[in-house]
């Protein structure tokens, strides 16, 4: 898909417009921290079961907050720029973790405490609602991390050519990773942080869906840099709320068991650069099959991704 571009005029009405809005706190802001403030302090300070029915409404906070920031900063946001785009960022967040979670039968490297007071119906319910939090949590924070000058570093870098043979070799790497992780899973699972994003660039790259390595063929590489600075941000907050939860999640981590940061070893936080590539994959995936070249663009983790898509081809 090739780059798509808006004329002139269009290009100076959503610069004006979003220079209008810049600085100011909207409403949908302090509705996320007063979630947050609320089930962050219900969460820590109750006894028995409270995470099953608190995680959602605090992960909501988070991604209402964090995307209120955007608007004030840039002067739009996930939420006010497509409300229907924004919601089907939950839809597309639950099958994409459950996934994760079937490899993890596998890996087993995380495990649910007080997962055996729920039914399995309960279990599924609760978890998928839980789940349905994390794109918008990492995508809002992402499109965050793009409003810094920090990440401005397109004119320093040479494009990255993308061609058929590199392609291919990406899908049989992640191919390759992918299986070394389901037979030898105690020594190669970190793969699980990598190995769908090699299998996925490249099928959305030919179905025409928005890809990272198109915008890597251009020498703009602060889509990938937005994206890897959301995981430790989202990965610090995940752990640092679960740490006094329950239920609540423990791991079981080969070899680097240890200097915890919360429950998950310091070592293992570097799965958080890699995790969010895998998520963008992931939702343009599925967003190609539900809506082609409908919510391709959704996402704005530069200034002027609004003004032009990287496609696949």
């Amino acid at each position: 898909m090739a780059n798509k571009t808006f004329p002139v005029s269009r290009r100076g009405d959503i610069e004006r417009s979003d220079r209008r809005h810049r600085g100011s706190w909207p409403v949908h802001g302090w509705i996320g921290l007063g979630l947050v403030g609320i089930f962050w302090t219900l969460n820590w300070s109750l006894s028995g079961l409270r995470t099953h029915w608190g995680f959602f409404p605090l992960w909501l906070g988070y991604g209402l907050a964090v995307d209120a920031l955007v608007f004030c900063r840039r002067g739009d946001s996930l939420f006010t720029r497509d409300r229907r785009s924004f919601a089907e960022l939950f839809l597309c967040s639950v099958p994409a973790w459950w996934l994760f979670e079937l490899i993890n039968l596998r890996t087993e490297n995380w495990l649910y405490e007080g997962k055996e007071y729920f039914s399995a119906v309960r279990y599924f319910l609760f978890s998928s609602l839980s789940f349905s939090t994390v794109m918008p949590a990492m995508f809002g924070t992402a499109e965050l991390a793009g409003t810094f000058r920090w990440i401005d570093v397109r004119k320093r870098v040479m494009p990255f050519p993308v061609r058929p043979a590199f392609l291919r070799g990406m899908f049989a790497a992640g191919g390759l990773m992918l299986a070394l992780l389901l037979v030898w899973p105690r020594y190669f699972f970190p793969f699980v942080w990598l190995a769908l994003y090699f299998l996925l660039e490249p099928i959305n790259f030919r179905l025409g869906n928005r890809t990272l390595v198109g915008y890597l063929a251009g020498g703009d590489w602060r889509p990938v840099l937005a994206l890897a600075a959301s995981g430790p941000i989202c990965g610090f907050f995940w752990e640092m709320w679960n740490f006094y939860s329950f239920p609540r999640w423990v791991y079981r981590i080969p070899f680097v068991d240890v200097v915890h940061v919360f429950e998950m070893p310091l070592a293992g936080y570097a799965g958080y650069l890699t995790f969010p590539l895998e998520l963008f994959a992931l939702y343009h995936l599925l967003q190609g099959i539900l809506r082609p070249r409908t919510a391709q663009n959704f996402i704005r983790l530069t200034p002027v991704d609004s003004l032009q898509g990287a496609g696949g081809r």
